[in-house]
Order: C-alpha cells, then structure tokens, then sequence
C-alpha cells in the first residue's frame, strides 16, 4: 500500500493563506504540556503580529519562554479543501511607540474589513460597548510580533 503525502504549498501560497486570515493559534510551552490559544493577528507581509490581554496564563508563559509554534489554518466546512501553514519562532513585544500605533491600526482596519463583531473586543482587553478605534489610541494589550521563524511546514489538500 503506497502512503500519499500531503503536497507543500510553495512560499507564495502560505504567505497568501497568512494575508488572507485573521486568527491563528499559538501554542506556548507549558510545564509539561503546551498550551494553545486563539490570537487575532495581522500581517504586514513580513512579520505576524498579535494582540494580547494584559493577563493570563499566556502572559506567564511567553515571559517563561518566548519560543512558540504558530499555526494557520483554512478549510471548507466539508473539510475538500483544506490548507495550513505552521510557524517555529519566538515572540517578542513590541517596544516602539511608533510601530506600536501602526500595528494597532492594522488591528482596527481589519476588524472592520473583515466585519468582525465587537465582540471580539472583549478578547482585546476592551469592552464589547467601546469604540473600535479604541484600540489604536489606548494600550490595553500586549503586542507581540512573530520573529525567528526557524521552521515553516505548509501543507494543502491535493
């Protein structure tokens, strides 16, 4: 019985999968077992970037150890079309001011491309009342930014 390999996407494509998406999973080292969450993201063609809470067990983790597996996905709902691409790398926060706003309204513009609901604003530290540019011009969260990628696996159905 010969075993079928899932084809590999080229670069091109899983960059496309990337820009095209809007939320991946991070999985962090645990203690003895990872821990995976959902995080919004936003690509800017190089590097993804994240939101995160002030607090949390993710917090604790990314301080023990900022090395992670980032994974993200796409699938019709029948599951005949699927692709994904997954990520080694670390997290770092962003520090400067600048880039800080500018990531921030990567965050606002998507939002409202992708007509997400406020509710998702809870996820973000805010309230689902408050004004979406409230996450551009307040720092409620964390921002982290994939960087060191050292391996990528993309992956899609033949």
């Amino acid at each position: 019985m010969e075993i079928v390999k899932i084809p590999k996407m080229e670069k091109g494509e899983y960059d496309t999968l990337i820009a095209e998406g809007y939320i991946a999973r991070i999985a962090f080292q645990g203690d003895k077992y990872p821990y995976i969450a959902p995080f919004l993201y936003v690509f800017d063609g190089r590097f993804l970037y994240f939101l995160s809470t002030k607090y949390g067990r993710k917090n604790e983790l990314f301080r023990k150890s900022p090395y992670v597996s980032v994974e993200v996905e796409k699938y019709t709902k029948d599951l005949s079309c699927y692709t994904f691409v997954t990520m080694q790398g670390y997290l770092r926060q962003e520090e400067d001011s600048i880039q800080k706003k500018v990531v921030r309204e990567k965050f606002v513009n998507m939002i409202k491309e992708k007509n997400l609901s406020m509710n998702i604003l809870a996820a973000l530290g805010h309230k689902p009342g408050d004004r979406i540019e409230s996450i551009a011009s307040e720092e409620r969260s964390n921002i982290w930014k994939l960087t060191g990628v050292v391996d990528i696996v993309a992956l899609k159905n033949l």
